[in-house]
């Protein structure tokens, strides 16, 4: 009986120890590769190291009229001052290019083993903004005070927040005016809505606050040809009536061409 009890304890313990088995050749090769990756990160850190060594040229090209290149490295060796070329963040230098005057937008890229390389885009000035502000091709203003406005340019206006409105209104009647053989030279949007143009002859056209693309077209179609035999007179077309319009005389006096007014003439 003894025996008997002795054998159950026996399986009792088999059955219960469940500590895992690890080899001496399973310790050795986890050793081994724990050293190799060691030795990997110590070689990784070296290179990376010898690599990142600090930036100390800038290359700057690009068609330059407005930006100095000189100034835009002076940025850019600013932002890089004691930076390794591996640790410098190029987004962050590209956004220190682009809050330079006339700089639109630039590209930089690392040149070994230790060199910046910045291509600049400049702004292209496609109207004048109020008083001394440009508007670039997109409508956006990027300078409100310039010191050099190029006189050729025609000269926008409206409310602040206005000036992708104002430019996208310019363009598309700009377009048509070519065709017709006249030429914008401002565009004005009052604080009421109310909008205005002056034509290169010296003419206003008076366009008002309601239904401003059918009236635009209305001068175009009809009003165009009837000022262009009289436009050294002509003050102004006030195009804010029914199927028609109204011309105003420099030496005083208005006419009205055809149609009733649809609005206070008030409004601008």
């Amino acid at each position: 009986m003894i025996f008997g009890r002795q054998n159950r304890n026996k399986k009792v313990n088999r059955r219960t120890d469940s500590r895992p088995w690890i080899s001496a050749a399973t310790l050795t090769r986890c050793g081994i590769g724990a050293a190799a990756l060691a030795v990997l990160g110590i070689a990784a850190t070296l290179v990376l190291g010898a690599l990142d060594q600090n930036i100390t040229q800038v290359s700057v090209t690009g068609r330059f009229q407005r930006v100095s290149p000189v100034e835009v490295e002076r940025a850019v060796k600013a932002r890089v001052r004691d930076i390794g070329l591996v640790s410098v963040e190029l987004d962050a230098v590209r956004r220190a290019v682009e809050l330079l005057p006339w700089v639109d937008s630039a590209t930089v890229e690392r040149q070994w083993p230790n060199s910046l390389n910045i291509r600049v885009v400049e702004q292209v000035a496609a109207a004048r903004w109020g008083a001394n502000g440009l508007l670039n091709t997109r409508g956006e203003l990027f300078i409100s005070e310039a010191r050099h406005i190029p006189p050729e340019l025609p000269r926008l206006s409206g409310p602040q927040g206005t000036e992708a409105e104002v430019a996208r209104r310019y363009l598309a009647a700009q377009g048509q005016l070519t065709e017709a053989g006249m030429r914008l030279t401002a565009v004005r949007l009052d604080a009421r809505g109310a909008w205005e143009f002056d034509l290169d002859n010296g003419i206003t056209v008076k366009l008002g606050r309601r239904q401003v693309d059918e009236r635009f077209q209305r001068f175009v179609t009809t009003g165009v040809d009837q000022i262009s035999a009289h436009a050294s007179d002509i003050g102004y077309v006030d195009m804010r009536y029914t199927n028609g319009f109204a011309i105003g005389w420099r030496q005083g006096g208005q006419r009205v061409a055809s149609g009733n007014p649809e609005e206070d003439n008030s409004d601008g």
